[in-house]
């Protein structure tokens, strides 16, 4: 089966019978000392059938690794045996989804095009979407058969510091911000320890993604939104950051939505920027 980037419930539904496995990926980005397992409690609670639960802290970051970020990525080996634990081939269908803006799930759907699985989708609208389609749910852990899934992460996908560093002076290339306004304004920063964005950065909010009911916007929509912001620009010469690498992946994920595949992640994004003091910070607009 292919799956396209996002997908409905009731295809979503369909491509689990026959056989995709389901990743459940709520979780809470919050500051220090906030509740970061209340989404593996709720999973336990209630999920999609046969869905896995993938914590962003243990299986979709490595917070082990210092200077690169509040969301480090994974090795390629830890990767792989998170896949393997889960019974995830490189041939098994993938359907991610988490409460609902798809953020969360965006990050495993990049993590696994990362690592060549292509066929992966986000479920638009989450696990809300899901129950008010009034599809089913279970609250048993599923069973699952380890299998072997060998990973080598695409790094030519991934941008770092140096590359960043270099793109305000360049008109040829964009930076996109997927945090939200203030935050990328600098007017308030509730997680990390600076306020600001990288000189030269563009904001679009991952939530101009999704129209009012939470759900995304249509593909033509989303095209014509990043094409403004594109301004001529190929996909290839966009980086797209945030404040940890998650939800600069939902602008990458609605991109590909919207036909618009190339851009690339800095992975560590405004976490990993301000480690260094040197590194010039903008303020407002």
């Amino acid at each position: 089966m292919t799956l396209p980037p996002v997908i409905a419930p009731e295809v979503a539904a369909a491509a689990i019978a026959a056989g995709a496995r389901a990743v459940d990926c709520r979780f809470d980005v919050v500051a220090p000392g906030g509740d970061t397992g209340r989404g593996e409690r709720d999973w336990r609670a209630a999920h999609l059938p046969g869905a896995v639960y993938a914590h962003l802290d243990r299986d979709l970051a490595d917070l082990s690794v210092v200077g690169r970020g509040r969301h480090p990525l994974p090795s390629d080996h830890a990767f792989a045996a998170t896949l393997a634990r889960w019974g995830i081939a490189p041939t098994t269908p993938v359907i991610a989804y988490d409460d609902g803006s798809g953020a969360m799930a965006a990050r495993l759907w990049w993590l696994l095009r990362l690592a060549g699985h292509a066929d992966v989708a986000v479920l638009d609208g989450g696990i809300a979407a899901w129950r008010a389609a009034g599809l089913p749910e279970e609250s048993a852990p599923p069973p699952t058969t380890p299998v072997a899934h060998a990973v080598r992460f695409d790094a030519a996908a991934i941008a770092d510091s140096a590359e960043v560093a270099t793109l305000a002076a360049d008109p040829s290339r964009l930076l996109l911000d997927a945090r939200a306004a203030p935050r990328y304004r600098g007017e308030v920063e509730p997680i990390d320890p600076v306020a600001g964005h990288v000189p030269g950065a563009r904001n679009r909010p991952f939530s101009d993604n999704l129209g009012a009911d939470g759900r995304f916007k249509a593909p033509s929509a989303l095209r014509a939104e990043f094409d403004a912001l594109l301004a001529g620009r190929a996909p290839r010469d966009v980086v797209l950051m945030c404040g940890s690498g998650v939800t600069a992946c939902h602008n990458l994920l609605a991109m590909a939505h919207a036909g618009l595949d190339g851009a690339r992640v800095y992975a560590g994004s405004w976490s990993e920027w301000i480690v260094d003091p040197s590194r010039p910070v903008a303020r407002g607009d």
